[in-house]
């Protein structure tokens, strides 16, 4: 969440509101959720996940997953997701460049995750 201040009259200062406009406005293509674009020894499919905002975004959606998914199994379970995340890692890297490839094996991975998401056991 991005706090911004205000004066007392409610407006915000015009330093503070060029900043917030530039943060919120300039693309962070830089980072990916899992690894740095701006590493010079990037793998294939890491250079198009960076050079392709919709696999960015793919990237980052499943990492947020991941995460939260992480945060919410004790640790047998979490071992079994991360040791699939290895093998999926392993798969998305054999796909090179070819972005539909990546496409496919992100679309996969998420229904993955979304299905251990929603196989929760949850209070009624």
């Amino acid at each position: 969440m991005l706090w911004i201040d205000r004066n007392p009259e409610g407006t915000m200062p015009k330093s503070k509101l060029l900043i917030a406009i530039l943060l919120i406005g300039s693309p962070m293509m830089s980072q990916a959720a899992s690894f740095d674009c701006d590493l010079p020894d990037l793998k294939p499919d890491e250079r198009a996940i960076c050079d392709n905002r919709d696999l960015n975004d793919a990237d980052v959606k499943m990492v947020t997953t991941l995460d939260l998914l992480a945060g919410l199994f004790a640790m047998g379970t979490r071992g079994n997701m991360m040791d699939q995340q290895v093998t999926w890692l392993h798969q998305r890297e054999a796909c090179g460049a070819d972005v539909d490839c990546i496409r496919d094996a992100y679309d996969r991975r998420q229904k993955q995750l979304d299905d251990i998401y929603q196989s929760i056991d949850r209070p009624i």
